[in-house]
């Protein structure tokens, strides 16, 4: 997620520190009753718990092992960890993605790159059609996947030489992707330049293969190629398909929607498809001021669609149904498939895509719910077992979900049919994390009686906000981007930061010792019998983020100078269990650019107590050490380390840097990436990009 998306458009909507107003307790506060309870905590888990998990190792306070094993035996079998074999990285304010010694760095794919044969390359003065970003690189690169290709063309999961890489564009700079930057003046906004700025979000796919050793370049003409944009069309299936609520002008019978915007984190299924997932979506539409007595307003509001806001960019202003879509205000028609008054409602979804089959429509698929989805990440998948998909909800104060299909997993299924039957009927849950250690899923369907309030599951999903508030989850600090461990299969979740306005001075807590959390932790958990569609978790904090130089009692990692970090947000595991982590930072800035780090992590429970500054008491795992953590790499200036994904032999790392100098205008530039990254003296526009990283010896990535 970008921490400035719209720095350039202050009048817009922004995301609010706190739009939930439930009365759920938030996770710090859980963990400040879990540790003022330290005495049972410390003792065992309860008889419940014990039984499902085993006891909970905890050593006294202060208690700082870098042994993985110091604070007792794990209640399930050790991994075996890869071990890290590159230098750190160094802390860096430069113009340019430095890696350690012995790599090198490649750019694979910018903003403006064309996709296919006829449009002219990337003129680096904004020149670029409206009309031709639908077949160039859109921008803000964010989360992607590679999915290795077969010479027929169809998916080949251990290809590493050929493939389709799929990938988002979250957002824009407006400042660059013009001449001479966006049209400011009152009133209507030139239908052009917002026809840009809507194909320059949404979805990239392109066909990749190797060319000079593990170097990747993208095929220019391939078949597969193409950008599906917040103007294509996409289907609507699952539970809320077809609901009164869904129904537009573009779509009276409530089964599509044009556009998918604010793609962020992904997710991919063992079928070869392709999740994106939409964020930040609700600042896209205007809302008239008048328009603030609905029936639906408690429903618009909880999402951040706020009455008498304009609506980011201003892409309703222009005329037409193309831009009036923008606009979810109430007209005097009775019937709302007259108008756009349900818009938003098809915005919040997972959307799903076939990569290899470019004449297939994306569907949005409402039973993994609606929210700010920051990616979609699956569980490892068991034959004859559901599936299960881990989700957040990045905004402060929300909530962490998982879906469990309904159906049982067979590997003979395949592209979006397998999706229909696996994605449009299952169960979608809710975390709530208890005192002791333990987590319960909350189930959100009208079979809880606390939903009874909901006419029906399409409601609830379409709500999924207002449902979770309802069956007391609880509230997190900005739930990010998941991952999965390919060993044990525990879960991890960034929680990127917070704020002084929702954790104020004096108003610390065992989890957020520090006022604001503003260098954000990592939390992760082991699901009851190692079965991903149990309703019962074991948790700890991973790791906290800090500057290096903080006090032991900030530092709650002991972090160096090798391996701090604040604010991470990207977070992947490779098929090596090497645990990567991507900073989205504003904390930390005047040290260092946002960064990538390696680790290599162990397993719940394998930490211990420690006190915090000021006496405050917390529980974390083991202290990772720089042998089991640290920084790769570091990006250019006044970027964000955002999208991550690697060849199936791990021997050509992906990485996107996303805004790089998004803090300028088109007349004073504040970086020049990534042509900096070869020539200094460069005075050309930065712009988002897709890079790839291999070693220099041809040998695998990061071990």
């Amino acid at each position: 997620m970008s921490k400035n998306r719209y720095a350039h458009n202050p009048e817009t909507y922004t995301e609010p520190d706190d739009d939930n107003p439930s009365a759920n307790l938030h996770f710090t506060d859980i963990l400040q009753a879990r540790l003022t309870r330290r005495q049972t905590v410390l003792g065992g888990l309860s008889a419940t718990a014990a039984a499902l998990f085993g006891a909970l190792p905890l050593t006294a306070c202060g208690g700082n092992s870098d042994d993985d094993n110091s604070n007792g035996t794990p209640t399930t079998p050790p991994v075996t960890k890869a071990t890290l074999n590159f230098a750190a990285v160094g802390h860096s304010l430069d113009d340019i993605v430095k890696v350690p010694a012995g790599y090198s760095v490649g750019v694979l794919y910018a903003l403006g790159d064309p996709q296919q044969f006829g449009d002219a390359s990337w003129s680096g003065n904004g020149s670029e059609t409206a009309e031709s970003y639908d077949r160039r690189a859109g921008d803000h690169h964010d989360g992607m996947h590679f999915f290795g290709l077969a010479d027929d063309g169809t998916y080949a999961a251990s290809r590493s030489d050929r493939g389709v890489l799929c990938l988002n564009h979250e957002n824009i700079t407006q400042a660059y992707l013009h001449a001479a930057g966006p049209t400011t003046a009152a009133g209507a906004r030139p239908a052009a330049e917002v026809d840009k700025e809507v194909n320059c979000h949404g979805v990239t796919v392109l066909e990749l293969k190797r060319s000079t050793g593990n170097a990747l370049q993208y095929v220019r003409g391939s078949a597969l190629n193409r950008r599906l944009t917040a103007a294509s069309r996409f289907a609507i299936e699952g539970p809320a398909a077809g609901s009164a609520r869904m129904k537009t002008l573009y779509s009276t019978d409530g089964t599509a929607t044009r556009g998918t915007v604010n793609n962020c984190a992904n997710g991919y299924t063992p079928w070869g498809t392709y999740l994106t997932c939409e964020e930040n979506w609700a600042g896209y539409f205007k809302r008239a001021t008048t328009d603030a007595a609905r029936a639906d307003t408690a429903s618009l509001d909880r999402y951040g669609v706020k009455a008498g806001q304009s609506g980011n960019y201003g892409w309703s202003t222009p005329t037409g149904d193309l831009y009036r879509r923008w606009d979810t205000s109430t007209t005097p028609a009775a019937d709302a498939s007259a108008d756009y008054r349900n818009v938003a409602n098809t915005f919040g979804w997972v959307v799903e895509i076939d990569p290899f089959n470019p004449a297939s429509t994306p569907v949005k698929r409402t039973a993994l719910g609606r929210f700010g989805h920051e990616g979609c990440q699956p569980a490892n998948p068991v034959e004859g077992q559901p599936l299960v998909f881990y989700m957040g909800d990045d905004s402060r104060n929300e909530y962490i979900y998982k879906f469990v299909s309904k159906a049982p997993y067979s590997a003979a299924d395949k592209g979006l049919a397998a999706g229909a039957k696996y994605l449009n009927e299952g169960t979608l849950y809710v975390a709530k994390f208890n005192a002791d250690g333990t987590g319960n899923w909350i189930a959100l369907a009208k079979s809880n009686a606390a939903l009874a309030a909901f006419a029906s599951d399409a409601d609830i999903l379409i709500d999924t906000r207002l449902a979770a508030d309802l069956v007391g989850a609880t509230k997190m600090d900005r739930p990010e981007w998941t991952a999965v461990h390919p060993a044990n299969g525990e879960v991890y979740v960034t929680l990127t930061n917070g704020t002084a306005a929702v954790r104020p001075q004096g108003a610390t807590d065992a989890a957020n010792p520090r006022p604001g959390n503003v260098n954000g932790h990592i939390v992760r958990w082991r699901e009851a019998n190692s079965r991903a569609d149990a309703t019962q978790f074991q948790w700890d904090v991973y790791l906290f983020g800090s500057p290096s130089a903080q006090e032991p009692g900030y530092n709650l990692s002991a972090l160096t100078d090798n391996n701090d970090f604040s604010s991470p947000d990207g977070l992947w595991f490779d098929s090596r269990g090497v645990l990567w982590i991507e900073t989205d930072d504003g904390a930390y800035t005047s040290t260092t650019n946002c960064m990538l780090l390696a680790a290599t992590p162990g397993q719940v429970g394998d930490g211990g107590a420690v006190t915090a500054g000021g006496g405050t008491q917390t529980f974390k795992g083991a202290n990772p050490g720089e042998q089991n953590l640290r920084r790769f790499l570091v990006g250019p200036k006044e970027c964000e380390l955002t999208g991550i994904a690697m060849t199936p032999d791990n021997k050509t790392l992906m990485v996107n840097i996303q805004h790089p100098g998004e803090g300028g205008t088109a007349s004073k530039l504040t970086s020049h990436w990534p042509e900096s990254q070869t020539n200094g003296a460069s005075t050309a526009r930065p712009r988002s990009a897709t890079i790839f990283i291999t070693k220099d010896d041809g040998g695998v990535i990061g071990v």
